[in-house]
């Protein structure tokens, strides 16, 4: 079967048997995502692929090598989505894989050590509020009391989710470490782009820099004075919602000056509300309460614009008489993808372009393990985390052939 035709089969599956209304419903550990398994391991069995499944529920599927005693390239992705979600997010990435090996199969190629698609479980956190499960748990990585997070909607424990679909959650609990660093060459993952990137760009695919790390002010409060909005001056009002704003655009401002110097920063203030309870349209806000959400290829770029937003803060204090309270900061590091697989992918590609990611991925944690990893963004338009995804298939097989290409590349390199 031409990759193109298998493709468009596995996605066509996969829509039919997870789609609820208008979205894509892959519920972590749940019915949505396990049928997404079966039907990606279905087609993997037909390639001729061995398969085996962790004790969390990670799926490997091994194309043999020469020397099986190397370590091997390992292409992965997840197959939960959030809810309501689309039917390329993670998937995309598996197929994909599966793709590539299908076409050095049609080519006739044995590569030097395994190739392996992995189909990972619960990268998405929005089942259960735990990011990476499926990567982070199969190093042996994640905090035992994660198993005492509930799913959102029915309230049942990861701990009992995972029993219930036949996994062990004792190998989180003891922190098992189910796939060895050592035993991985390289970490390549396809993903389409959540933003409109290569859509402004006119480009197909992108050669990812890194992933973005994150600090974030998530509990920020300013605190003013409550007052009557058409009594009290502008020189006397300590208004909350102005100082707030003011605080926001001067951050908006610097982080058009980092871009103008070319480092890489995103700002974003997701929450941003006044008490519902006190205000109202005749009164000026005595408080908000707000996010400001900083992130970075850079942790000092990171960090200067946490240090810049604290000294505006104290700033628009005294202009708006006014006190910021901040809170603390979350953290989440960047991982920067392997410069070496970076170049070859541009080198090797007929659109040459790159981009950072904004959103994390499971690369991030085969990064952490000092793997050398590569990202494949695609281009989709409508962004991602909603039913309107629209991946053409097109872009897919460009990405398809460019993962072919890395393949191919590195058994040549193997061999000579």
């Amino acid at each position: 079967m031409p990759t193109s035709d298998l493709a468009a089969k596995l996605f066509l599956a996969l829509d039919q048997a997870t789609r609820q209304g208008r979205g894509i419903q892959r519920d972590t550990y749940g019915a949505g995502e396990q049928a997404a398994h079966d039907i990606i391991r279905q087609s993997a069995e037909t390639l001729g692929l061995e398969c085996a499944v962790d004790a969390i529920g990670n799926l490997t599927m091994t194309m043999p090598g020469h020397d099986r005693t190397q370590p091997r390239i390992v292409i992965g992705s997840h197959l939960d989505s959030v809810p309501q979600g689309g039917n390329f997010d993670g998937a995309a990435g598996v197929v994909a894989g599966l793709c590539a090996i299908a076409r050095l199969r049609a080519d006739n190629v044995v590569p030097p050590w395994d190739i392996a698609v992995m189909g990972i479980r619960g990268e998405e956190s929005a089942w259960f509020d735990v990011p990476y499960l499926g990567s982070a748990g199969a190093f042996g990585l994640l905090d035992p009391k994660c198993l005492e997070v509930r799913r959102f909607d029915t309230q049942r424990s990861l701990a009992d989710t995972m029993t219930a679909g036949g996994f062990d959650a004792g190998a989180i609990r003891e922190r098992r470490r189910l796939l060895d660093p050592v035993s991985v060459r390289a970490y390549l993952e396809v993903h389409i782009e959540q933003g409109p990137e290569l859509i402004g760009e006119g480009l197909p695919v992108a050669v990812v820099t890194g992933i973005r790390g994150c600090l974030r002010f998530r509990n920020a409060r300013c605190v003013g004075a409550y007052a009557h909005s058409g009594a009290v001056p502008r020189r006397h009002r300590q208004d909350a919602v102005a100082a707030t704003v003011a605080l926001l655009h001067h951050m908006n401002e610097y982080w058009a000056r980092i871009e103008a110097r070319g480092d890489d920063l995103v700002l974003t203030s997701g929450e941003f509300f006044t008490d519902a309870a006190m205000h109202g349209p005749s009164k000026v806000a005595g408080e908000t309460r707000f996010v400001l959400d900083i992130r970075s290829t850079a942790d000092a770029v990171m960090e200067a614009a946490a240090s810049e937003a604290r000294v505006a803060a104290e700033r628009f204090e005294e202009q708006f008489r006014v006190r910021f309270d901040l809170g603390a900061t979350s953290y989440s590091p960047p991982a920067m993808m392997d410069a070496r697989l970076r170049q070859t992918l541009l080198n090797l590609s007929d659109h040459p372009y790159e981009m950072a990611s904004g959103a994390g991925h499971d690369a991030a944690i085969f990064a952490q393990m000092k793997i050398p990893s590569a990202m494949i963004f695609i281009r989709n338009a409508n962004g991602s985390h909603n039913p309107d995804e629209a991946m053409a298939l097109d872009d897919f097989d460009a990405a398809v052939m460019l993962l072919t290409r890395l393949l191919k590349s590195s058994c040549s390199a193997a061999v000579a």
